[in-house]
């Protein structure tokens, strides 16, 4: 009789034939999950035509405005998608925040911004660069206008999709601009105006970083590297808060009011009254977080988290007020000149600058839909890839932006926030290298940690700091990240011209 041997076990046909549904179904969800945003954004499209029209329809001019105002929609998806890593970048990289409370937070705080401050850079978009009193037809305006901002918001796209932290102002500038040349000429561009801008955008960077690092190295000094850290932090991180709050005082005081109003000297009282109210509110917060902290760096990122996340979140408010003017800025043009008709120069001169509330809203909102639909990719490569952060290092890079657009709002200059807290984000990353192995204080401090824990200076000590490998690997900044960013900026001005020039043409070859 045959030995009884073990059945060997086979799948039964059935769920076998599951299976294979399973996969299907999982490479449909993989597929769907991709279509979800675009989906969305779609929809928010169709709600701003819709909103739009309801405003506008019993208008002359009323399907270039609704055009006019999906295009925008779209412009300020991107600007949120792109520019949200500028504001909770270095808060979700030095894991102050998660991904999806920065995403909240931003996108609140955004809508806040171009709601109650936003305007100021709207003149400048929609009646400067181009010379708007010399504009005989209001059509050809606002034709330009409409490939400016098309243009504009595809060039965000491509850049966005690559991961390339470009700037939406020199987009939409160098949109007009090319789309402005093409409809009047060269001899209607503001050159001068355009070169004060270009002159904004390569001191900010450099601005940015020497605050950064100037924030930095008073917090290595006077906290960091003390024997008591705990007891530094009491003392500083209040007037440091101080110090935030009223930058951002004074700043809204510079958005919220008309120009010339509020004499310097009273924006600066204002400024130093709010610091001195959140100094005293925040010196208790700050012994209460501090009570059963050890002498460590790392109580010193618990104690920084609060401070860090406030700077973020005023962050995205200056955001909001700032660069909404860039999808709207369009707009508000587009929507003057099909409502007033006759002369530009009514629209020029005009000090009433401001874009009615529901133009803003588009911009506020459709920043806000951008970053709840795309911002994850770039909050990563600001955040995380160009330089480690910490809670103290990437609230040297939120203040430093802040009080940056302050200044540069002070002598009247459209910043891009992008160049602003990237260059943050480098300044503070080279000072790093250069601090780890020059500063005397840091040696000392190190020095005296190896003595109390019993280590002897040997050749082990010292033997990276002659390997050029090794020395190598412990760069603290990418630089493949840093020229890859150097290159974006200096292509997005030419390239969104040359490509709103060539929309232009299009659109009046296929509608005018």
């Amino acid at each position: 009789m045959p030995e009884d041997r073990p059945a060997i076990p086979t799948k039964p046909t059935l769920d076998k034939d599951l299976d294979k549904f399973t996969y299907v179904e999982d490479a449909a969800n993989h597929v769907t999950k991709r279509l979800i945003a675009p989906g969305l954004g779609l929809i928010f499209l169709g709600l701003v035509m819709f909103f739009t029209g309801i405003y506008v329809l019993d208008r002359p001019g009323a399907t270039l405005v609704i055009a006019a105002a999906a295009l925008a929609g779209y412009m300020a998806m991107n600007i949120g998608a792109k520019d949200v890593a500028n504001n909770v970048g270095a808060a979700v990289g030095a894991r102050a925040i998660t991904m999806t409370q920065a995403l909240v937070m931003a996108a609140i705080f955004e809508i806040l911004g171009a709601t109650i401050a936003g305007g100021p850079v709207i003149r400048t978009i929609s009646t400067h660069i181009i010379d708007t009193d010399r504009v005989i037809s209001n059509d050809k305006l606002a034709w330009l206008m409409m490939a400016a901002l098309l243009s504009a918001a595809l060039w965000i796209n491509f850049a966005t999709w690559l991961k390339a932290p470009v700037s939406t102002t020199h987009a939409i500038v160098g949109a007009v601009v090319g789309a402005g040349a093409a409809a009047l000429g060269p001899q209607m561009v503001n050159w001068h105006i355009l070169a004060a801008i270009s002159v904004g955008w390569v001191v900010t960077p450099f601005l940015g970083g020497i605050i950064a690092v100037s924030i930095l190295f008073f917090i290595k000094t006077f906290i960091i590297y003390r024997d008591d850290k705990i007891a530094a932090a009491r003392y500083w991180i209040p007037i440091l808060i101080g110090l935030m709050a009223g930058a951002f005082a004074a700043y809204l005081i510079l958005q919220l009011t008309p120009k010339g109003t509020v004499s310097a000297a009273l924006n600066i009282m204002i400024g130093v009254a709010v610091g001195l109210l959140a100094w005293a509110a925040a010196r208790p917060l700050v012994a209460a977080q501090s009570v059963g902290l050890e002498n460590k760096n790392s109580a010193l990122r618990k104690l920084f988290r609060l401070p860090l996340i406030c700077s973020a979140a005023l962050m995205s408010f200056a955001h909001g007020a700032n660069d909404v003017a860039n999808a709207i800025g369009p707009l508000a043009a587009i929507v003057r000149s099909v409502s007033l008709g006759g002369s530009l120069n009514v629209v020029a001169g005009a000090e009433g600058h401001n874009a009615p509330f529901w133009v803003v809203m588009i911009g506020g909102c459709g920043i806000s839909v951008g970053i709840l639909l795309y911002g994850p990719r770039l909050i990563r490569l600001v955040g995380e890839q160009i330089t480690k952060l910490n809670p103290m290092r990437a609230y040297c890079v939120a203040l430093s932006a802040a009080l940056t657009v302050i200044v540069a709002a002070w002598f009247g200059f459209p910043v891009s926030s992008t160049h602003i807290a990237v260059g943050s984000v480098f300044g503070v990353g080279f000072f790093r290298e250069w601090y780890t192995s020059h500063s005397k204080r840091r040696l000392a401090y190190m020095r005296m940690k190896a003595e109390a824990a019993g280590i002897t200076d040997g050749e082990a000590a010292n033997a990276n700091v002659h390997n050029p490998d090794e020395v190598h690997r412990r760069r603290l900044v990418r630089r493949s990240h840093f020229m890859t960013i150097i290159a974006a900026w200096a292509i997005t001005v030419p390239v969104s011209a040359l490509l709103a020039a060539t929309v232009y043409w299009a659109m009046v070859a296929l509608f005018i």
